[in-house]
């Protein structure tokens, strides 16, 4: 992921500047303590000569322009540190919200079968109501068709029978004897 990458870059950046900022802070203190070493130790000694003296302040002079110079560094990655911190916690903040987000997606495209399912049910019962209504309407004129040919088939068998006078009555025919 992209923001992992630059997450840990400013992880790396953030462990940079503390180290540097640490190595800046013990150069502080070994100045101070050198400080305090020529203060402590010139008060106690008359200055053999004004140059000695002068040199003496020079290099105080030099440590305290140092010192300051640190510390103003030390200002600046203090504020350095901060602005990184506050960007971590802002990306920590986004870095959850994309997981909740990632989370739900997934919830979501894991219960899409069981919504299409449902749907798809859901529109099949109207189907299975319709073929329920086409089967007994198709059963009920296949009845009515059944009806239709026995009673056109009686009545073509009532037709074709002739009509021909019953000669009951000593009619006779003649006939062939031999």
């Amino acid at each position: 992921m992209n923001s992992n990458s630059a997450y840990a870059a400013q992880q790396a950046e953030m462990t940079r500047l503390r180290e540097e900022l640490q190595m800046r802070d013990e150069l502080v203190q070994q100045l101070s303590r050198e400080l305090f070493r020529l203060v402590k130790g010139n008060a106690g000694v008359v200055p053999a000569t004004t140059e000695a003296s002068e040199q003496q302040q020079a290099e105080v002079k030099a440590l305290r322009e140092q010192l300051q110079s640190v510390e103003k560094q030390v200002t600046y990655y203090q504020g350095q540190l901060e602005e990184r911190s506050t960007e971590t916690v802002q990306l920590r903040q986004t870095v959850q919200e994309l997981t909740d987000r990632t989370r739900m997606l997934e919830q979501v495209v894991q219960e899409l079968p069981k919504v299409y399912k449902q749907k798809f049910d859901e529109r099949m019962v109207t189907v299975r109501d319709k073929i329920k209504q086409l089967q007994g309407e198709n059963r009920r004129l296949q009845a009515e068709l059944q009806s239709v040919s026995y009673r056109l088939a009686v009545r073509t068998r009532r037709s074709q029978q002739l009509d021909l006078p019953s000669f009951t009555e000593g009619v006779s025919l003649p006939g062939f004897t031999s």
